[in-house]
């Protein structure tokens, strides 16, 4: 396979955050060639009719994305993914929509505002272009509502655009008497926060970095935590993670910023909450291939996202890398998925609406027009994490529909898949409104099988029956089902009277009985297959 990587153009008068494209497309060049893939190399600069044309020439089967910025200007970096939206040229990682919502930061905390994802207060921009969804009210000079993160609380001013932590020092802190001070302090150092910023109160506590990989059904996987140690840091000395202690070989905050990936037990609740938040993350915002998302914890153990990564840097003694090497897994293995998450996309039915409007949390599926009120409120999660097991026992439990023995094969099933993985063969949709469980499904290869699917389970919180939530579910599992390959799904289910609703249920979603069981279960009752082909 042909692959262009394209990366920004980088000149002598670079900056060393920019200049680091070069060894990424190096790295990433060395593992396509790993793979047995023909690489090559292009820069793009804000003359994008001259690479349309070179890339017209060069005809690749994909380009691997590496454009962070465009003449320096980190707020232009979706204008590439969105010319290759328009060329139909398939291309890795996230798309043009999610790479400009989550590198412009307020519209990404906005966004996540919107859906209850946890993201420190914040002020402004400034300059200001749109009218602010959230905003504090200007009356409020004391700032009451924060006084659980400071009292008073300090800002610390931020770029608008520019990621790479660039302007982000302990300088950046300040406190302030009101909003229209705030406004003040943001319009002074605005030119050196790449011309636009924002006040976004500081989370003085631990930091961490959630790294995610497409799997190979779409679904993230979250690679093992690191949380940054501030060694050395006193009272006197923020903890922050600024440009210096990025990019400064010769800094302190360089040698004193350590990553580290071992935990005590007494962490194993705070690890469980940043994953599934990072996961939610990935779900709400559309992500793709390879994905950072940076968290503060505070004092009180409570988790803050702080930013959305969708290019987080590739050379070797990045992050990125570093989790990966944690997980066991080379950057050609990587590097291969996200391959493999990108030819994904281009067989599904993607909704380029998916990004309008703040009113409709977002899941990671397409939503036809007459489903969009039905859906409102609702987000899919895909990944179990610890607190699914007792979850799931009280949502089957609630039902009347299962006895002890099932609801323990229930929760067994959700542990597996905890303690292997994918390896597991059991696969979920959760579905969740305003972070609480309503109801979830569980499915699996059939083995020795080429493409049947066994749908496991399927089960829906008695207030949320008879909503469309049952057949939202039902819909969503067939969908990644026949993403995965899957041709046939079966389910199985009693002939009692008392299961009359749920045999109608698959009936009226184009399942066909295909064999009645007679005594299976018990004496008088059968077991009944149903089949559908998807």
């Amino acid at each position: 396979m042909r692959i262009a990587i394209v990366h920004n153009s980088v000149t002598s008068e670079s900056s060393p955050d920019e200049r680091d494209v070069l060894v990424q497309a190096e790295t990433v060049f060395a593992a396509l060639k790993d793979l047995g893939h023909e690489a090559l190399t292009l820069p793009c600069t804000l003359d994008l009719s001259a690479v349309k044309r070179q890339l017209e020439e060069i005809k690749p089967d994909l380009v691997f994305n590496l454009v962070e910025t465009l003449d320096g200007q980190g707020r232009l970096i979706h204008l590439f993914p969105t010319l290759l939206d328009a060329m139909k040229m398939p291309y890795t990682g996230s798309c043009a929509e999610a790479v400009q919502a989550t590198s412009n930061k307020i519209m990404a905390k906005e966004r996540m505002a919107a859906v209850n994802l946890p993201t420190p207060p914040w002020v402004g921009p400034y300059p200001g272009d749109m009218p602010p969804l959230y905003q504090y009210d200007p009356t409020a000079n004391d700032f009451r509502d924060l006084k659980d993160l400071g009292t008073p609380p300090r800002w610390i001013a931020k770029s608008l655009w520019e990621h790479a932590s660039i302007g982000l020092e302990e300088d950046g802190l300040f406190t302030a008497e009101s909003p229209s001070h705030i406004e003040e302090i943001l319009k002074a150092r605005a030119s050196q926060l790449g011309g636009a910023c924002f006040a976004e109160v500081f989370v003085d506590g631990r930091e961490f970095n959630l790294s995610l990989l497409a799997g190979p059904d779409g679904l993230p996987e979250v690679l093992p935590p690191a949380e940054i140690i501030f060694e050395g840091y006193d009272e006197s000395k923020p903890r922050i993670v600024g440009y210096k202690a990025k990019w400064h070989e010769d800094s302190y905050e360089y040698h004193h910023t350590p990553r580290c990936f071992d935990f005590p037990e007494t962490d194993h609740n705070l690890l469980s909450e940043l994953k599934k938040t990072a996961v939610r993350c990935w779900q709400v915002f559309g992500l793709g291939g390879y994905v950072r998302v940076d968290f503060r914890v505070d004092t009180r153990g409570r988790v803050w996202i702080l930013e959305i990564n969708t290019n987080p840097c590739l050379s070797p003694d990045a992050g990125y890398p570093a989790a990966l090497a944690q997980a066991g897994i080379s950057l050609s293995e990587a590097v291969e998925r996200v391959l493999n998450d990108t030819f994904r996309k281009q067989h599904l039915i993607y909704d380029r609406n998916f990004f309008k409007g703040f009113a409709l949390p977002v899941r990671q599926t397409r939503v036809s027009t007459q489903r969009k009120q039905d859906a409102q409120g609702l987000v899919f999660r895909y990944e179990p994490v610890a607190e699914d097991g007792e979850t799931i026992r009280q949502l089957t439990e609630i039902t009347g529909f299962f006895n002890p023995a099932e609801i323990d094969v229930a929760v067994e099933l959700v542990q597996e898949r905890l303690a292997k993985g994918a390896s597991s063969g059991y696969y979920f949709v959760f579905a969740e409104q305003h972070g609480r469980v309503v109801g979830y499904a569980s499915y699996g290869h059939i083995a020795c099988t080429e493409s049947s699917y066994d749908l496991y389970w399927i089960a829906v919180h008695p207030d949320f029956q008879g909503k469309g939530l049952g057949r939202q579910i039902l819909e969503e599992s067939e969908r990644l089902i026949k993403n995965a390959g899957g041709t046939r799904i079966y389910v199985e289910t009693s002939s009692r009277a008392q299961y009359a609703a749920t045999r109608a249920f698959y009936e009226h979603s184009d399942y066909r009985l295909e064999s009645l069981m007679e005594d299976f279960y018990a004496p008088g009752d059968a077991k009944a297959v149903y089949c559908k082909a998807v």
